[in-house]
């Protein structure tokens, strides 16, 4: 068992909710990062996702498409990220988000070898379908890395056990059909479909896409096993508020 899967899966065990923020790497400068990774350590994150800057991010509503962008106007890529990881100490897990072109472009061998050297622990790539798993997988079988794998609304029923057994670290259930983004409506189906998600899953089911209130987060805690919260947070750091985003997370995840 790989080591995010082992962390996240004691965490469910224990009946402590998972919690996993999001940040866009570079948005607010690179000698930045360190400091916001300790901030969310810090709030007890159960693991912390980092996204790579992309120029067509096609999961992305406005808040983290604009993040990326100020990233990208700083020169910020995956190269200088991953070298900015190697001198970052932490135990939390890292979990990088990232669209298939900027590793394939970097080196898919490059790539698993450089993340060796950090704590980086998971990997999500959202443009990257099942039945083309193996262009990474293979690289995979002998890093401590987990591969995500994302869930959606549609996502056809029987096809759902096949995704969360191939899957490692957590799972990542897409609560909204469309872009991620704050303000959005949750449809009533949802829980049944969290529930469902981790009845067959052995690995914590997360739910994601516009988690932005202790209302939510009491909801999805029903159903599965915690949260990953984006747009809310990449916004308060965009507006320079660290300390509201202390809280903010203090908030939603009290008594949760």
């Amino acid at each position: 068992m790989k080591s995010l899967t082992k962390h996240l899966t004691a965490k469910q065990q224990a009946n402590e909710m998972i919690f996993i923020p999001y940040i866009m790497a570079g948005a607010q400068g690179l000698d930045q990062l360190d400091a916001e990774i300790q901030l969310l350590s810090q709030a007890r994150a159960s693991a912390i996702e980092l996204g790579i800057p992309f120029s067509d991010p096609v999961a992305d509503g406005p808040v983290i498409q604009e993040a990326g962008l100020r990233a990208l106007k700083q020169k910020v890529t995956l190269g200088k990220i991953i070298q900015q990881l190697k001198k970052i100490k932490t135990s939390t897990p890292l979990v990088i988000m990232t669209y298939f072109n900027p590793i394939f472009t970097y080196g898919l061998d490059r790539f698993v070898q450089d993340l060796a050297e950090t704590n980086v622990k998971g990997l999500i790539i959202p443009d990257l379908p099942y039945e083309h798993q193996n262009l990474v997988t293979p690289l995979l079988e002998k890093s401590d890395l987990s591969l995500v794998p994302l869930i959606a609304l549609t996502t056809p029923k029987e096809r759902i056990p096949e995704l969360t057994k191939a899957g490692e670290g957590f799972i990542y259930a897409v609560a909204v059909n469309g872009v991620t983004g704050t303000g959005r409506d949750y449809q009533e189906s949802l829980d049944e479909h969290l529930a469902y998600i981790q009845k067959v899953s052995d690995k914590p089911v997360l739910a994601g896409f516009g988690v932005s209130t202790k209302e939510h987060v009491e909801r999805f805690r029903k159903n599965c096993a915690g949260v990953i919260v984006g747009s809310k947070i990449v916004q308060m750091l965009g507006e320079g508020k660290q300390e509201e985003v202390r809280v903010f997370i203090e908030e939603i995840t009290c008594d949760s």
